[in-house]
């Protein structure tokens, strides 16, 4: 079979291993479509996603969209692609561009499908505790990451990893397995299955989703603070004013502490929860830059914090 012309749609940093395992390929990549250049940082500086700053040192043509209609369908329609790939673009395919090329669409998605069907795989996966994740490739169909199976990986998840550092890593195996399946896809050796089990949701997370509840248990917590680290964060509030969590540790043969109260205790600040205490390692205060949680905590009452 010949090698595949293919879209490829993606925009933040996750979508980029894929990006370049496909542009080192046997396969053409017609165009790399990603979101528009948006306002970032405190200066508000006009910045392009992760893949468009790659494709550009690549030297491939892209097509800045926030939305897959109308114009944007008839560009990429416009290309004749064989096939197309979508990694974490940040927008659904709908018809007529989902049947547009050849072949159809395949998507990298960061779960087990079909458990964590949606936006925030990786996040939702900690935040419920799990110990077991990995990515998928499979067919893109108008039912929210429903088709069938080409591939899929697993991958443990540490006990003290965050969504962020977890997201990487399946990003960068997640890319070899893509590549797997393009080639399979060209050479007709691809044998698709249909999903099973059970179904779950991953909804894109909100800024609340980030509100540590100190009335669970100390796993309950400290899975919250890694699945929502970095994005949105985990915060809580103390006097009123809310304070970024970057870091913390269930802590081991630490004093029991009511949930919520703050000790610090030698060279450690810990928090009471309904179980042992989870240790807080560095935080962010309103206004400032990370630092570490006794630094911050240094010459304070022990009080109740609101959260």
């Amino acid at each position: 079979m010949p090698d595949l012309r293919i879209v490829f749609a993606g925009s933040p940093s996750a979508a980029v291993p894929s990006l370049r395992a496909l542009a080192q390929s046997r396969h053409d990549i017609a165009a790399v479509v990603t979101r528009a250049d948006s306002e970032q940082g405190r200066k508000r500086t006009m910045t392009p996603t992760a893949v468009a700053a790659t494709a550009e040192e690549l030297g491939l043509p892209t097509i800045r969209t926030n939305s897959l209609v109308g114009d944007a369908t008839d560009a990429i329609t416009s290309l004749a692609p064989d096939l197309g790939v979508i990694v974490a673009y940040g927008a659904i395919v709908h018809e007529p561009l989902l049947s547009a090329p050849r072949l159809g669409w395949i998507n990298l998605h960061f779960s087990l499908l079909p458990r964590w069907r949606g936006a925030a795989p990786v996040q939702r996966a900690i935040i419920a505790g799990d110990d077991l994740t990995g990515a998928t490739v499979f067919q893109l169909v108008p039912e929210l990451d429903a088709g069938d199976i080409y591939g899929r990986l697993t991958q443990p998840i540490g006990g003290n990893e965050t969504a962020g550092h977890l997201l990487d890593s399946l990003a960068a195996a997640g890319a070899d397995l893509l590549l797997r399946v393009v080639d399979a896809i060209a050479d007709g050796t691809a044998r698709p299955e249909q999903q099973s089990g059970d179904v779950t949701l991953a909804p894109k997370l909100a800024l609340e989703d980030g509100l540590v509840d100190w009335t669970h248990s100390a796993r309950t917590v400290h899975d919250r603070i890694r699945g929502v680290t970095p994005e949105p964060g985990a915060f809580t509030v103390l006097a009123g004013v809310r304070l970024k969590l970057l870091d913390a540790v269930i802590a081991r043969d630490a004093p029991s502490l009511a949930p919520a109260e703050f000790r610090l205790e030698g060279r450690r600040l810990l928090v009471g929860t309904a179980s042992e205490p989870v240790e807080i390692l560095t935080v962010q205060p309103a206004g400032k830059k990370p630092m570490t949680a006794t630094d911050w905590w240094r010459g304070r009452p022990t009080e109740r914090i609101s959260g």
